[in-house]
């Protein structure tokens, strides 16, 4: 199977399945000279791993990586890293009555027919599993932005959507993400999805959910003006995440609504002789490259297809018939799709910020004076 590589210069490549042995990652382009330790990515392949609340899957996996090559003696060498997280957890025999049935919703029948074989054993490939070499190299990936452009740099993530229910956000507060099982900015909100997603998971069923990601401290002059956009790298980056089917940029699709006053983000220059935006509509990104202001991306995640109650497909043999799901699924998938997304995230910035050394050098300071 091709196609399980991403980026340019800071690349990564997964392999791996839900029922194997183990999954893993090599990314290649790392920057020689990072202090990098097996602490710095546990930390938050952690926040990603299964089983930390009802609302999310109760496959119990430690997700421990052990790294393979690339660092000596506490430092990367510039050489290919290699991560290993072995799966300790599975039950391939929750998915003996359905391995000739295809799940609706599921890659099922579009692995079938593309490829005549599928791994049935929770979606092999296709599992949200693969995710957690995608965190793993985002760790990674942290620790480069942080080694090149500083501490300042900060990439966070929330969930501001549960199927029905949005946040307020005048009630946005970032230390309430880590305070609740949701991942939610908004306190009042996490209250009310709570006692929803109760409801959702007793009955059996899923709902969706809409992530957005707000990346600080990342300066103006990341990405190209046509087939190197950053804000286009960012889209497929989200997009090739298990269960997602919208991506949008700052205002998104919302901008649709406005007029050109209002969605133009007028600059003044600050006291400190940089410029600032009075607003920040575009997401921080102008013509493929970012602005300096806040780089912000939402997408929406799908319902988990894998659900308690009888749907109607079909079998590999052309025969009309039900199928029910057992096992261990997420009634929102979207919640670990937090961290997911911030590591996608990170790995795009350290890509461009690697393939805009390499072109330009370093970053332009203050203005022309003329």
């Amino acid at each position: 199977m091709s196609d399980n590589s991403f980026g340019r210069l800071f690349r990564v490549t997964t392999w791996g399945e839900s029922h194997g042995p183990a999954l893993g990652c090599v990314i290649d382009g790392t920057p020689p000279g990072i202090t990098l330790s097996e602490a710095d990515i546990q930390h938050w392949l952690d926040q990603r791993k299964p089983g930390t609340s009802r609302f999310v899957t109760q496959r119990r996996e430690p997700d421990e990586v052990k790294i393979l090559s690339g660092i000596f003696e506490g430092v990367t060498t510039g050489t290919p890293i290699a991560l290993l997280i072995e799966n300790q957890d599975q039950r391939s025999k929750d998915y003996g009555e359905i391995k000739d049935k295809f799940r609706p919703g599921h890659a099922d029948y579009t692995y079938w027919k593309k490829y005549g074989v599928r791994d049935y054993r929770g979606g092999g490939r296709s599992s949200a599993r693969e995710t957690a070499a995608r965190v793993a190299a985002g760790a990674v990936a942290r620790k480069v932005l942080a080694h090149i452009l500083g501490q300042g740099v900060m990439l966070r993530g929330a969930l501001v959507r549960i199927g029905e229910l949005e946040i307020n956000r005048a009630n946005w507060r970032w230390d309430s993400v880590t305070q609740n099982p949701f991942w939610c900015p908004d306190p009042e909100a996490a209250m009310q999805w709570e006692e929803y997603l109760d409801g959702i998971r007793k009955n059996g069923s899923s709902v969706g959910a809409v992530v957005e990601l707000v990346a600080s401290g990342i300066p103006a002059g990341l990405g190209a003006p046509i087939y190197g956009k950053l804000d286009a790298d960012l889209a497929a980056a989200m997009m090739s995440i298990n269960a997602v089917k919208g991506v949008e940029i700052g205002a998104g699709m919302n901008a649709a609504q406005l007029t050109g006053e209002q969605n133009a983000d007028e600059m003044r220059l600050g006291a400190d002789g940089q410029p600032y935006f009075n607003a920040n509509h575009a997401g921080g990104i102008l013509g493929g490259i970012s602005s300096g202001q806040d780089i912000v991306v939402r997408f929406a995640v799908k319902p988990t297809s894998s659900i308690l109650n009888p749907r109607a497909t079909l079998d590999r043999f052309g025969q009309e018939t039900e199928i029910l799901t057992k096992g261990r699924h997420d009634p929102c998938v979207g919640i670990r799709a937090v961290p997911v997304g911030e590591a996608m995230l990170a790995c795009v910035l350290a890509d461009h910020l690697l393939r805009h050394r390499g072109q330009v050098g370093g970053f332009r300071d203050g203005f022309d004076k003329t």
